[in-house]
């Protein structure tokens, strides 16, 4: 590792590029807000599109320094710079993920990458493999683990607050695939490459919002799904993937549950809830209510505990940014995974080892074993399926 460069990026903050994420899309949007929120990267350079005129008019539109249409070119380019990027934004299509990851970790950049982290197992074990001979710091962009409540309550059970866990219901419900907005002249953007297995993978429901389920039991509880059972949907005549799934879940500890997760689910928007009990109390979280985490001790009435108000942990409160009473929602949720990432790139500038915190390297490749379980049980006809240890 470079001396200059090392006492650099703890001196100043980090120069962060992004690949994909320009005019039109969502979440590019999201990951330059979050990233930069609380002041420790700018976002410099990017290839937001894979159309050369859309990427430079989106670039000019970011105000970013350097526009490129290529990443490939760009992770080159920016590696041999003296202010190059420190990490890359991977805020592209599903099967896009692998091939811009592995170009920039061969390149000695940091990444932080939208999930589900590839399209397909194989390539998450490629990047998993990359990361062994190139050990850049690796995020993975699971946003909802990233708010104080979520963080309280993964103390409060590491602690043995809740005892033993004994079940766990979990679900992800959205209604904005209700219809085929992925065909016609006038096709939805998002829809049309969620729904294409070329560019999601072999599921878009579970993929897209499932896994989203799947990492906040496994993260909060600290125990990994072990088997699961599912019935996977498609509703909507015509379309090619699923777009609503039933499970069955166990738990390695011993622990069984539900994940439901559906995208055409009439009149909800982004309804994330999870509830956990264990042998000595009961918590439940709502993403839609994101600063209150209800604890429910056996015996005793149950408790609202509240982001800046009465959250214990360290971790909750370092990630807490406003007094009581004002909302913290997805931005400063993903916001707090980035400057938990931030803080290891400076610990691996300064040779020491990782913290973590957030999601990374494993949790991509759970995620994927998680997508490829639960499309071999539904073909089986909902059998049981096991998942890799």
């Amino acid at each position: 590792m470079d001396l200059t460069y090392q006492q650099d990026a703890l001196s100043r903050p980090l120069r962060a590029g992004i690949v994909g994420g320009g005019s039109g899309a969502f979440i590019g949007a999201v990951h330059r807000m979050a990233a930069q929120l609380d002041g420790q990267a700018q976002l410099v350079a990017g290839a937001l599109s894979s159309r050369e005129q859309v990427a430079h008019e989106s670039a000019r539109d970011w105000f970013l320094s350097r526009s490129y249409s290529d990443y490939k070119e760009m992770a080159k380019e920016e590696a041999a710079r003296e202010d190059g990027i420190d990490f890359v934004i991977i805020a592209t299509p599903n099967f896009m993920h692998a091939e811009v990851a592995l170009t920039f970790i061969a390149a000695g950049i940091h990444v932080m990458c939208e999930k589900p982290m590839t399209l397909t197992v194989s390539e998450a074990h490629d990047i998993e493999r990359a990361l062994q001979r190139n050990p850049v710091v690796f995020g993975l962009a699971h946003t909802y683990t990233g708010y104080p409540a979520v963080q309280e309550a993964r103390s409060m059970i590491r602690q043995g607050q809740l005892g033993h866990i004994r079940k766990v219901l979990v679900e992800y419900n959205q209604d904005w695939l209700m219809e085929s907005l992925e065909a016609g002249e006038d096709a939805n953007k998002q829809a049309s490459w969620r729904t294409d297995p070329n560019r999601s993978g072999i599921s878009c429901c579970v993929g897209d919002i499932g896994t989203h389920a799947a990492n906040m039991v496994e993260y909060m509880t600290g125990d990994r799904i072990d088997a699961i059972c599912a019935d996977l949907s498609t509703f909507v005549e015509g379309r090619q993937l699923d777009d609503d799934a039933n499970m069955l879940i166990r738990l390695a500890g011993g622990g069984k549950g539900t994940l439901v997760c559906s995208q055409i689910a009439c009149g909800e928007e982004n309804a994330l809830s999870i509830r956990i009990y264990g042998s000595k109390g009961g918590i439940e979280w709502h993403q839609q209510e994101p600063n209150t985490l209800i604890y429910a001790p056996q015996g005793q009435p149950k408790q609202l505990l509240r982001t800046a108000v009465s959250l214990q942990a360290a971790e909750a409160q370092y990630l807490t940014r406003t007094p009581g009473g004002h909302p913290e929602g997805i931005l400063e949720s993903l916001a707090g995974l980035y400057l938990l990432f931030i803080e290891d790139i400076r610990r691996y500038c300064k040779q020491q080892p990782l913290q973590g915190g957030y999601p990374g390297i494993q949790d991509g490749v759970r995620g994927m074993q998680f997508i490829q379980a639960a499309v071999n049980s539904a073909k089986r006809g909902a059998q049981w399926e096991t998942l890799p240890d």
